[in-house]
């Protein structure tokens, strides 16, 4: 969205003579720097009866604060007395509407279009949208010389960007840097101040901020007040004071706030005071009537201990006090509980006088219902804070309460101490953020820890829980950082984070009952608790208790002393031993060699055994093989980008993914970076730490918006967030894991599977399960597949083969080959080609070959004799049939017919008995050759069987 104004608008205000039908105004200056002042009539062409145009001051002539220029005299005078001026600047503090030269407007991706009343006005500010539309506050400025823009502004949320920037009367955008653009976040009710320098000419001022809608909760608004600009060339009237406000004295700068219980309207010199039935807030333009006071108007909160050693519970109305006592319709206080024991001392502490809570001495601890004792030898005391009894406000916390628009939360109690728990307090109105702060000067590691190896220099942890009706958030932040958050009711529960850099820290927690302003109490009894809060290790803690620690010798009365990197304290000598090898130490708890905790598979500890690493290669075992992996190639970052997505509101974004594998020796390389306009900008990055807000891990994921979506001129970032900072590894799969979130009580957890394939180039390709386009389904859980050929194992000598060739000319050569298919990378090289000598036919061959030639031969004589014998007997034989069925010559016993006379034929046949089988051929070859010549046959007769010898 592009905004252009034909001509700038000059800061000019003409001054309007009573008596006369014309006003004064001056003309543009010239090249010399002159101009001219004349008189312009109020009626278009009346021009009769005007003064002459008259030389004008000086193009950059300026009157001082407090006064303005007058046009008929062309001198300054001070402002009168209910008004003030700047002199050479302006300022916009009053925000009941749009001022005059201001555009709001609203840019809609879908079919709702654009408005113009985008920006809401709250009368001390101005409010930003909700949604995921973009909104554009403009104003155009015309200066004779340098100046500067400041305004004053709340930015809490990072899913909407808030961007200023300045244009020139082109439409082109001026140069600025990062920090000049792009607004830091401020914490919870608190304003931040913006200022950017002006250069001479026309200056067209844009304020814009465009929402992020990705989970469907409303965004936060930006609120806007108190816009300041410096060198314009002249005021020439001064500004009335705004309701609510005053300026007693003639020439001032500014207008101060009417105090409590009184009230001004537009341009007042003085505040009027409310009648008795009346009450105001500081800088009220108007008294409201006082209501009957109701159980919303008190509070209830315990006594200190007395010197009994006694407390109660007393009820007191809020403060300041509107309500009105006595009359119909009121309530008044309960009365006071009965006195009763206080309870005991936080551990750490030990009581004084029977009404006093006081640290242990240094070297000493306590269990709140002890007194102090030293800690035994071979021990040193655990400091910190453990804060579960809260009668008073311990003295390192303090509690407050903010409110934009409501200023008689500033003086109230955010939080009310309640013996077992501290509450969230009553509050002015319901959308007042109500704060508890606890200051931390510092970590300060046992001494049986080595400082410089520390990962964790101390935790804090707090159990708490919500009860509401309505949109309560509850907000725990580091300094300005929001942490965590958790929205509506929440069941009693315990949340920690860890410290890994050791400096003075903050910690704020934030309660709201509702972001909707309401001048109606509705959510009085929507509260926040919070049952303990223990921080370990804290530089000016008090130690509940003693923990062992490593001696100088075995001597009584030897002192502790600091194991080295990488050492805990054997049990046995409390003397300092290092970790064994793949071992590191979890946290500052070094006692014993369970607390050296073994890497994951696939994974080593650096030297100082503080974390574990891949060096992107390792070793297991499959199917009686060892199998070695190479991942080198995926050792720098790899980065995804899904999509694209679109929010309700049309708004085009992607998911960008950076994926650091093996880390570089226990770092974590993968960087999300916010609000960077250009995200291969290395400037942009090194420009100015506070301004990235950046995580830095071995997964993570922002937001990205394309340059095409919303007017951005370059791509944005937003929503960067952590998805892994501790290495596993498992075999073929890297499973990383952060600390828990409100959203993944188990914590994000990313698994990295590694698949081989061998047609993807070393650096392979990255991809989100399908089922799944964002990389996750449940928002706690992220996949991704990463194909590559240095995904598959190193080649030995058992992914090849060899193959011999045939003997050629007495030389026999022999190939290798890869084993199809196959999935093996690097490693082992294919052996070259190798050559042998040989011999064409070689002597075993030859022997052999001459062996099955005789017996060939031998068959085959031995085969045509014995069928030359065997014609030679059936030749005889057929011989001998043939001679013996003719006329019936055979030499037989009995007639060859039936004797004549007997009536009958004689149906018998001659049957001749079967072939000889060879073996009985040679069988009487053999009998011939003996010298009995006769021959046999054999007859079958129906009636007998006979032999008939020859």
């Amino acid at each position: 969205m592009t905004i252009c104004f034909d001509r700038a608008l000059s800061v000019k205000l003409p001054v309007f003579e009573k008596s006369t039908h014309y006003y004064f105004e001056y003309t543009e200056c010239d090249s010399t720097g002159s101009r001219w002042r004349v008189a312009i009539p109020h009626r278009q062409g009346s021009c009769s009866g005007l003064p002459e145009p008259v030389r004008g001051t000086d193009c950059t002539f300026s009157c001082e604060a407090g006064e303005f220029l007058e046009m008929s005299s062309q001198q300054c005078t001070s402002c009168a007395a209910g008004s003030y001026s700047l002199g050479s600047g302006v300022r916009f503090d009053q925000w009941d509407s749009i001022p005059a030269g201001f555009s709001s407007l609203a840019t809609y991706m879908d079919s709702g279009g654009s408005g113009d009343d985008s920006m809401t006005s709250q009368g001390t500010h101005l409010e930003s949208n909700r949604d995921d539309c973009t909104v554009a506050l403009v104003y155009a400025v015309h200066l004779m010389k340098q100046g500067s823009v400041s305004f004053d502004y709340q930015y809490v949320d990072s899913n909407i960007f808030f961007e200023f920037f300045i244009q020139n009367d082109q439409c082109q955008e001026m140069d600025q840097t990062g920090s000049e653009k792009w607004i830091k976040l401020t914490t919870n009710g608190e304003w931040g101040t913006h200022m950017v320098n002006l250069k001479s000419g026309t200056n067209i001022l844009y304020w814009r901020t465009t929402g992020m809608l990705l989970g469907g909760k409303p965004v936060k608004p930006v609120l806007l007040k108190n816009i300041q600009i410096e060198g314009v060339a002249y005021t020439s009237e001064c500004f009335p004071c705004r309701p609510g406000t005053f300026s007693k004295t003639p020439g001032s700068s500014s207008c101060d706030l009417c105090p409590r219980n009184t009230y001004s309207g537009k341009g007042a010199s003085s505040c009027t005071p409310c009648s008795k039935t009346q009450y105001s807030q500081e800088g009220w333009s108007q008294c409201k009537e006082r209501p009957p006071c109701s159980e919303k108007d008190y509070f209830q909160t315990h006594t200190a201990c007395d010197s009994d050693g006694k407390t109660q519970i007393l009820y007191r109305w809020v403060e300041p006090q509107v309500c009105l006592e006595n009359v119909t319709g009121s309530v008044t206080l309960p009365p006071s509980g009965e006195k009763e024991d206080c309870p005991p001392c936080n551990p750490g502490f030990y009581m004084h006088n029977s009404s006093t809570c006081l640290p242990c001495p240094q070297g000493t601890y306590s269990d709140g219902t002890t007194e102090c004792q030293r800690c035994p030898g071979g021990t040193e005391p655990s400091l910190g804070y453990e804060y579960k009894w809260w009668n008073i406000l311990p003295r390192n916390m303090k509690t407050s309460c903010f409110n934009v628009g409501n200023s008689k939360c500033d003086e109230m109690n955010g939080w009310e101490v309640a013996g077992d728990h501290i509450r969230s307090g009553v509050g002015g109105s319901d959308n007042d953020y109500l704060i508890l702060n606890l200051r931390v000067p510092g970590f300060k590691l046992p001494t049986s820890v080595d400082d410089a190896s520390a990962t964790e220099f101390g935790r804090i942890t707090f159990i708490f829980e919500t009860n509401c009706s309505a949109d309560c958030e509850l907000y725990f932040m580091i300094s300005t950082n929001v942490v965590e958050s958790w929205v509506g009711s929440k069941l009693r529960q315990a949340y920690t984070h860890i410290m890994t850099k050791n400096a003075s820290v903050s910690y704020t927690w934030a309660f709201q009952r509702t972001n909707k302003a309401s001048d109606v109490r509705q959510y009085v009894n929507d509260i926040a608790k919070i049952y303990s809060i223990m921080v370990t290790n804290a530089m000016d803690g008090s130690a509940s208790g003693c923990h062992a620690c490593a001696m100088m010798s075995q001597r009584d009365g030897s002192s502790c002393v600091p194991c080295p990197a990488g050492h805990f304290i054997n049990k046995d000598t409390n003397q300092c031993q290092e970790c064994p090898p793949n071992t590191f130490l979890s946290g500052h708890h070094i006692y014993g060699q369970e607390a050296c905790q073994p890497c994951g598979p696939g994974s080593q500890s650096n030297k100082e055994h503080s974390v574990c690493f891949n060096d992107c290669s390792f070793s297991h075992m499959e199917q009686n093989r060892t199998l070695t992996y190479d991942l080198s190639a995926l050792s720098s970052v790899g980065s995804i980008m899904n999509g694209p997505s679109f929010t309700s509101k049309g708004t085009k974004y992607y998911h960008q993914f950076n994926i650091s594998l093996c880390g570089a020796e226990g770092r974590k390389v993968a960087m999300c970076t916010d609000n960077v306009t250009d995200l291969s900008s290395k400037d942009l990055q090194n420009e100015s730490a506070d301004l990235n807000n950046f995580v830095e891990t071995f997964v993570c994921q922002s937001t990205i918006i394309p340059a095409d979506g919303r007017g951005f001129r370059t791509s944005l970032s937003s929503q960067s967030i952590s998805l892994a900072d501790t290495f596993l590894g498992e075999r073929m799969v890297f499973i990383i894991s952060p600390q828990p979130t409100a959203s993944c009580l188990n914590g994000r957890s990313t698994v990295v599977t590694l698949r081989c394939n061998a047609e993807k180039s070393a650096r392979g390709e990255l991809t989100v399960p399908s089922k799944c386009p964002a990389g996750t389904c449940n928002g706690c859980e992220f996949h991704f597949l990463w194909e590559s050929s240095s995904a598959c194992p190193l080649c030995t000598e058992t992914d090849y083969h060899s193959i011999e060739g045939a003997c050629k000319g007495g030389v026999q050569d022999t190939l290798y080959v890869w084993n199809e298919p196959k999935f093996c990378t690097k490693g082992v090289p294919l052996p070259n080609k190798t050559s042998a000598h040989c011999e064409v036919v070689s002597l075993w061959v030859k022997a052999g070959i001459g062996g099955g030639a005789f017996m060939a031969v031998l068959l085959v004589c031995l085969t045509c004799y014995f069928w030359k014998k065997n014609k030679r007997l059936e030749y005889k034989y057929s011989r001998l049939v043939m001679s013996a069925n003719k006329d019936c010559e055979l030499p037989a016993a009995d007639s060859c017919a039936l004797a004549e006379g007997e009536g009958e034929e004689n149906e018998d046949d001659v049957v001749y008995s079967n072939t000889p089988s060879l073996l009985g051929k040679l069988k009487a070859i053999a009998s011939k050759a003996d010298g009995d010549n006769s021959e046999s046959v054999q007859l079958k007769s129906s009636q007998s069987e006979r032999w008939v010898w020859g």
